[in-house]
């Protein structure tokens, strides 16, 4: 990788201040719900305190919009790190003034602190330079890991950066190196999964992975788009009817390139969007008038194996299904669990989505690379540099 990391700078008895991504959900009654990117930030928080640093950890939660919201404090964030780290974590009421000051200088080796809430202050989202200084006057040294927020510009992310020696920590590093390769040394055959709602989140991904992979594979709500846009009768299913052009312009411009563009041969159909709803499994010629398609069917299911089980590289963004009502997700979860399954390659999935489907069905431990990223994974994907890594120190 390019960019410097922890593991190039002098981290010891130094205060490192560390970008993180702790924007986890929370239950009503202050739980921490999913504690995926907290795990995932262990490995660079363990290096810090095996290495005698001072841990000053930032992030924010939620959209409290300049303002302080008792309910986004990040005291059941601290709990949790504590609890699955088995480390002492000290969180504090505010993430800058003179009282954190005082809690910061007076650190010990292998110490760590968890700032408050950064939006708990207008200057984190608008980038503010003083905010950014204030915040920076806290460390010796700038380690960004939190990838998820590295499209955006905010204070924490790229400010700090001005005043401090910036460096990637290790999640950072395995997103950037995990990404990189799909985009500048794909492996043939090169397979791209596209799923979600809409075709309009997936175009920029569609157009630069074009001329790089060999097949798309195309489920979720965004496939009738494209049905439709073959003549396909798709009922009631969602469709973004201003994007048919764009469907039909992609089909025929894969037709070209002798690209792949797999489109369901059957789906599973409901007359309304609801765990109760009655179902059945249709061909794609036989949507009913009042049908709403809502994951692919076992037809489907199996061309798209028959497609994977040749790949030597895949890309995964979007569900198959609405997979969030459990009836609905078996399209999401045979191919999950069919990734897991596949030897000898290379799989790479992300979107907020995505990596939550594959770590619902335990398929995340299987293959190469879950993305913690949504907006910052498919920002990488349509080929735009991230603002927050640019501004990392360069080997």
């Amino acid at each position: 990788m390019s960019k410097k990391t922890i593991k190039d700078v002098e981290v010891s008895h130094k205060r490192v201040l560390v970008r993180v991504d702790f924007n986890v959900p929370l239950s009503p009654d202050g739980k921490v719900l999913d504690d995926f990117r907290i795990r995932a930030a262990l490995p660079t928080i363990n290096y810090l305190v095996e290495h005698q640093a001072k841990v000053i950890l930032m992030s924010h939660l939620g959209r409290p919009k300049g303002k302080v919201v008792e309910s986004l404090r990040m005291d059941p964030v601290a709990k949790k790190l504590s609890e699955i780290s088995g480390l002492n974590v000290k969180k504090l009421d505010d993430c800058i003034g003179e009282e954190v000051k005082k809690e910061v200088f007076s650190m010990n080796d292998g110490n760590i602190i968890l700032l408050e809430n950064l939006r708990f202050h207008k200057g984190e989202k608008e980038n503010d330079p003083e905010f950014a200084k204030e915040l920076a006057s806290l460390g010796e040294l700038y380690v960004d890991d939190a990838f998820a927020t590295a499209h955006r510009v905010a204070a924490s992310t790229v400010g700090v950066a001005a005043y401090l020696p910036a460096v990637a920590g290790f999640l950072m590093e395995k997103e950037i190196e995990s990404l990189t390769k799909i985009l500048t040394a794909p492996e043939h055959p090169y397979v791209a999964i596209l799923g979600g709602a809409k075709v309009s989140d997936k175009i920029g991904v569609i157009q630069n992975l074009m001329d790089k992979v060999d097949a798309f594979l195309i489920g979720g709500g965004m496939c009738f788009t494209f049905l439709k846009a073959k003549g396909y009768k798709i009922g009631y299913s969602l469709c973004e009817d201003e994007k048919i052009p764009f469907a039909k312009e992609l089909l025929e411009e894969a037709k070209k390139r002798n690209i792949k563009v797999i489109l369901p041969a059957d789906v599973v159909s409901v007359p309304e969007v609801k765990e109760t709803a009655p179902s059945k499994v249709v061909d794609i010629e036989e949507i009913p008038k009042d049908g709403i398609g809502v994951d692919i069917g076992p037809k489907t299911i199996e061309n798209f194996k028959k497609i994977l089980s040749t790949a030597k590289m895949i890309v995964w963004n979007g569900p198959l299904g609405v997979f969030e009502i459990e009836k609905f997700a078996k399209g999401t979860y045979a191919i999950a669990e069919y990734l897991g399954e596949l030897k000898g390659i290379t799989a790479v999935a992300g979107g907020g989505e995505t990596a939550a489907a594959l770590r619902k069905f335990g398929a995340d431990k299987k293959i190469t690379h879950v993305s913690t990223g949504g907006g910052a994974f498919l920002k990488f994907l349509e080929g735009h540099s991230l603002p927050a890594i640019d501004v990392l120190e360069d080997k």
